[in-house]
């Protein structure tokens, strides 16, 4: 439990709140608040972090708002942009969201009544040479206008779509559109060097033996002081359970439980698009702080444990009007929630992330880890396919599509989009200005075509072959079954297109689909689409070359020979079956060179597509040795 009284702190400090003369006041009235950092998000998602003294802050509020701070091109992943030789990058602050006091909840000052020291976090903007915005936040920030500005040009040379909106009758109607968003945690926690046994964690998965299963000790408590916390900060939390995977912990002797892994699910409200991915940031580290100050690793990889389920970070996109009488209509619902699924602007939305998907896709799964989780089987995406709900009576729950159409008979406004693919470390304003582009697409086409929402409905309810005004020919878009289970792998890949099976496929998209055109200039021109693209193939590079080959020779020589003479014929073929593939993974020899060298030659030799192959061939033969050793093993006395 929490060892100082939370009601005392000050956890935010709201966005028409940033004044001079009330941010001083507040700051004097809090003097737990020792420091201020301003968290600029580079275009490779990562946040800068720096300890201003308060007293500097206070003393120097007036600059540093307007001129903010300077950093240089080696302390943020700009490349392209920011260079050691062009290395001046100017951390500004935004006044637009909220901002946030990060507290140390393992420094407790007894000078301060024993409350924690507190760093006021401000979200900022990364701006080069005094006037290129080249950061993530900035990358959203626009997105959102361009796809506002779009969608109301369309309400005003389109009228006919007022006929399928609830609520307003014309565009002269809206005083401002809404663009929320939300995102929903998954993170996995284990007590500290514990390594979970595979073979367990399957059967408890299988067996939906921890899924919104009761909580216990150090995880209950844990869990509960971050519920409590991220409430003080007004995220709105709503739930916070167990998730799919995870094995019962064990009490040992000191009244602790140990061996402990278990996954666990945040929900919060929902908010603007900007504010909600700031949220998001910030609710991460406290998560990590509060668990670790109870003795708990935690872990926000997509796939921190191979065979069982990943983590995702599903991601709501919503759409709404104000209108000038005050009342708040969605965009994305129909005018009669009982008759259609959705007004044409939802339509277009869905069809425009469902047909460009292969151009978001590289900001949405950008990563060797994030690639690990999409794979079938686990409730992770793995074809670009939706599902509206098998009637407008029967909401849709299936877990196996892209993204899912979101609505409540009875509450219109919840109408929304989740898109399933995003996980913990992802880089949501990236995830959030590419789909927004996506949908600005394909609103132009649907309501361009001044299309009904049942005329939509049966485009994206096509089958395979068939022509549409704007969808693919050759492809198929809805699937109201299970596709893990109702089609093969054969069936998926023809019907809704082959997933990249690596970082380098999946980033080369941008150069080589047309459908790259989505990306408008105004919102991520060639510099920052090349500087975003150079930033993913070197991450790429470096983790599979120094990080993937060496912990995947840890493996094969951990794979080791364990029977003796006195052993069955049976063990010794088996051993010849893992020992074959161990050498063709990991040992050269004067006239061959093994699969992991030739992948680290290519590498070194920018021979990016050889290394994609490879790093394909090396994950099939890693999951034939790792499943032989295991049989290998059962066998042995």
């Amino acid at each position: 439990m929490l060892d100082f009284d939370a009601d005392k702190l000050l956890f935010t400090i709201p966005a028409d709140s940033h004044g001079i003369s009330e941010v001083t006041a507040l700051l004097k009235d809090h003097p737990e608040v020792q420091y201020a950092s301003f968290v600029g998000i580079d275009i490779g998602g990562h946040d800068t972090d720096e300890k201003i003294p308060i007293a500097v802050f206070l003393r120097d509020m007036a600059d540093l708002m307007e001129n903010g701070v300077q950093t240089d091109g080696s302390s943020v992943a700009l490349p392209g942009i920011a260079s050691l030789g062009n290395a001046k990058v100017d951390i500004i602050p935004d006044t637009s969201v909220n901002w946030y006091v990060d507290y140390n909840f393992g420094n407790l000052c007894a000078k301060l009544g024993g409350l924690p020291v507190g760093t006021l976090r401000i979200p900022s903007i990364l701006v080069h040479n005094g006037d290129y915005h080249c950061d993530s936040r900035s990358i959203l920030k626009r997105a959102a206008a361009y796809l506002k500005d779009a969608v109301m040009e369309e309400l005003r040379q389109h009228p006919y779509v007022f006929d399928h909106i609830q609520g307003a009758e014309s565009a002269g109607d809206i005083d401002q559109l809404i663009l929320t968003s939300a995102t929903e945690l998954e993170f996995w926690v284990k007590t500290p060097d514990d390594k979970g046994d595979r073979e367990q964690l399957f059967t408890a998965q299988t067996l939906k033996e921890q899924y919104w299963k009761r909580t216990y000790g150090e995880v209950r408590t844990a869990l509960e002081d971050t519920l409590l916390i991220l409430d003080k900060y007004g995220f709105h939390v709503e739930m916070g359970h167990k998730e799919v995977g995870g094995v019962k912990a064990r009490m040992s002797h000191s009244g602790h439980f140990d061996h402990v892994m278990e996954q666990l699910e945040i929900d919060w409200q929902y908010t603007g698009a900007l504010q909600a991915a700031d949220n998001e940031n910030m609710i991460k580290y406290i998560v990590r702080d509060l668990f670790t100050r109870h003795g708990l690793d935690v872990t926000f990889m997509a796939k921190p444990f191979d065979g069982v389920a990943g983590s995702g970070e599903h991601t709501h996109i919503g759409l709404a009007a104000k209108l000038k009488n005050g009342r708040l209509v969605s965009l994305f619902a129909p005018a009669d929630m009982k008759k259609e699924f959705m007004s044409p602007l939802g339509f277009g939305a869905l069809m425009g992330i469902l047909k460009n998907y292969e151009v978001v896709n590289p900001f949405i799964s950008a990563t060797n880890d994030s690639l690990n989780r999409l794979k079938p089987g686990f409730e992770a995406p793995v074809c670009i396919v939706t599902s509206l709900g098998k009637a407008v009576d029967v909401p849709s729950r299936n877990r196996t599509v892209l993204v899912g159409l979101i609505r409540d008979t009875g509450k219109p406004l919840a109408t929304r989009f989740e898109l399933r693919a995003p996980n913990p470390k992802s880089n949501t304003y990236l995830v959030l200005a590419s789909s927004y582009m996506a949908i600005v697409d394909g609103i132009r086409a649907a309501v361009g075509a001044e299309k009904t929402p049942l005329e939509l409905e049966r485009s994206l309810s096509k089958a395979r072959g068939e022509e549409d005004f704007y969808l693919e020919k050759d492809r198929q878009y809805r699937s109201e079954e299970d596709v893990f289970v109702y089609y093969s792998q054969e069936e998926r890949e023809k019907l809704f297109g082959r997933a990249p099976a690596t970082v380098w496929e999946n980033i080369r998209a941008l150069d080589e689909d047309p459908k790259a055109g989505i990306f408008d200039p105004s919102v991520m021109d060639d510099r920052l689409m090349e500087s975003y693209k150079v930033q993913m193939i070197s991450q790429w590079k470096t983790e599979l070359h120094d990080r993937l080959i060496p912990a995947t020779m840890d493996f094969i020589r951990s794979c080791s020979r364990r029977h003796t003479s006195d052993d069955s014929d049976f063990d010794a073929m088996n051993w010849l079956q893992i020992d074959k593939i161990r050498h063709e993974l990991g040992k050269d020899t004067l006239t061959e060179k093994c699969l992991l060298s030739q992948t680290k030659a290519a590498l070194d030799e920018g021979d990016y597509q050889k290394a994609s192959d490879l790093q394909i061939e090396i994950k099939a033969r890693v999951d034939d040795l790792r499943t032989l050793y295991e049989q290998y093993q059962k066998n042995l006395f």
